[in-house]
């Protein structure tokens, strides 16, 4: 995943940077440097991906210019073609080499050319100002705060960020942040004046087209690939898909509880049926309970979901580094936001469903996204996000909402239907009921949680509890239990996240007290 850090200014002791920075190692374990310049520091840690060689390693530096950047250029090598046209050379095949000339070109005008996954920060030497910038959605994380001498200090994640400042919040995704202020560059969710006039199969098609595009594109690495499946349709859709893109077995995994598994007999089929190297993880309640406070801690999250999400998948990727040479990790998070959620069934109109899903879509960075990253980054790996291509988004956000909605007796009728009959997936998989991952994993993790919370607070410490915290007030034992933890690790930085996930409690069928899509009535058969 890599590490990125920077400061505007020079108040701030190197040591006392260097310090701060220890805490994301595991993001950038291969190789770390702090670079000073006249007006600002930038510290990077690698995780080696593209260019495992010495000559990949940031900060890259242009004339009076450096940058470090956390992330992936898909399509660098015709962006780098082209600059090499204009007369620049390049001393590495890594990605985010082709940045500062970028910059030289084109200014602040580059971030909408850098595509889906980036978080960066580039020092203009000419001026002495320091750029920070963002991905679109905020796949990849960057945080700031000032520190004690009112300087603005950015960081991959809010614990290098502590030590230095009073208040830390996330970057906003789609922005980047020059002389002071956060300018917007791009909204995703943003819906073009003019309507979408194509029939239903056109526009399948285009949604297959651009998602085995962003595949593909993601494939690229020199370092060892694998890939999450969870048995459900978007993972499962991102394994078909790359399997047909290489002649060799790709490497897939998964895990389930070791008690009632739901997701692990579905996952062995789709990886069966596309004929991939799988490997399946299981886990013990005890390890379960035992994670959740890591959990809490790597996340920098309160939120119930994104919690219970998170145990399975951290699980899972660190079984996978402890056994595996795998680096890169493709993952299916975003689809849900586009295409729809089990509660969005209940949306009650198209324009509804629109507002709901440019909502998620905005705040996704607090969320599964943040969920995926730490899960990935704490074990040494990079994620990559392939529904969360930008032309993809935008192409799905395009789309008349009412299309979207389910009114076809199956959620994500589009998605499916745009592979439908390509042999990418069985019609198992491919029709399979939408089943949320921290149940799918077992329903019994969920039921573990909630009876070890029972445990931790009588009713009236619960009650006492709860008064301690007017943001965002936890409303169960168990969100109690992960709000108390974030607070021991993150002390008064709750408003980092916005709310608890939650569906829509403004519309019929969804004013319920649990996240899990479970406890909605139309649940039915997704959790078997």
């Amino acid at each position: 995943m890599c590490s990125i850090m920077g400061v505007k200014g020079r108040k701030l002791s190197v040591m006392e940077l260097t310090a701060a920075f220890v805490s994301t190692t595991s993001r950038g374990p291969d190789k770390e440097r702090i670079l000073e310049l006249p007006e600002a520091v930038l510290g990077f840690q690698r995780l080696s991906i593209m260019d495992l060689s010495c000559s990949g390693m940031q900060p890259f530096v242009l004339g009076e210019d450096a940058v470090v950047c956390n992330g992936e250029i898909y399509g660098f090598r015709e962006i780098r073609e082209s600059l090499l046209q204009k007369g620049y050379t390049f001393t590495s095949e890594s990605d985010c080499e082709v940045i500062l000339p970028l910059y030289k070109e084109y200014g602040a005008g580059i971030f909408g050319m850098l595509g889906s996954e980036f978080a960066l920060l580039l020092y203009d030497g000419a001026t002495g100002e320091l750029i920070a910038a963002r991905d679109p959605i905020g796949i990849r994380p960057l945080y700031y705060g000032e520190d004690a001498y009112g300087e603005m200090v950015f960081a991959s994640e809010p614990k290098v960020l502590m030590p230095l400042c009073k208040s830390v919040r996330p970057f906003p995704p789609g922005h980047y942040w020059k002389d002071g202020v956060f300018h917007q560059y791009l909204d995703v969710t943003a819906v073009p004046d003019d309507s979408e006039t194509m029939d239903l199969e056109q526009v399948c098609a285009g949604i297959r087209e651009r998602l085995t595009a962003s595949v593909e594109a993601r494939m690229d690495a020199d370092a060892p690939l694998g890939f999450l499946l969870s048995g459900g349709l978007d993972s499962s859709l991102v394994c078909g898909i790359s399997a047909r893109l290489t002649d060799k077995p790709i490497r897939t995994f998964a895990i389930g509880m070791d008690t009632d598994p739901i997701d692990l007999k579905y996952a062995q089929a789709a990886a069966d049926y596309i004929g991939a190297d799988h490997t399946a993880f299981t886990m013990t309640k005890e390890e379960v309970l035992a994670a959740v406070p890591e959990v809490v801690r790597l996340l920098g999250t309160w939120d119930i979901t994104t919690v219970r999400a998170s145990i399975g998948m951290y699980l899972c990727c660190k079984k996978i580094r402890e056994t595996t040479d795998i680096r890169v990790l493709m993952t299916g998070e975003i689809s849900d936001e586009l295409f729809g959620y089990k509660y969005t069934d209940f949306a009650p109109s198209a324009e509804a469903f629109q507002k709901e899903s440019q909502k998620r879509i905005r705040e996704i960075h607090m969320y599964d996204v943040l969920r995926a990253d730490r899960c990935i980054s704490v074990n040494s790996m990079e994620g990559r996000v392939p529904f969360g291509d930008t032309a993809f988004v935008q192409y799905v956000m395009a789309i008349d909402p009412a299309r979207k909605m389910n009114t076809y007796g199956m959620g994500k009728y589009l998605l499916r239907h745009a592979f439908e009959g390509t042999g990418i997936l069985p019609d198992e998989i491919l029709w399979r009921e939408k089943a949320a991952f921290s149940d799918a994993v077992g329903h019994s993790m969920v039921d573990d949680l909630k009876e070890h919370a029972e445990t931790l607070y009588s009713d009236a410490a619960f009650e006492a509890g709860i008064r301690k915290y007017d943001y965002c007030t936890p409303f169960t034992k168990e969100s109690l239990w992960y709000r108390d933890l974030f607070e021991e690790a993150y002390p008064g930085q709750a408003e980092m996240i916005k709310d608890f996930w939650m569906p829509n409690k403004d519309w019929d069928g969804c004013a319920v007290d649990d996240p899990s899509a479970r406890v909605l009535a139309n649940y039915g058969a997704s959790g078997r």
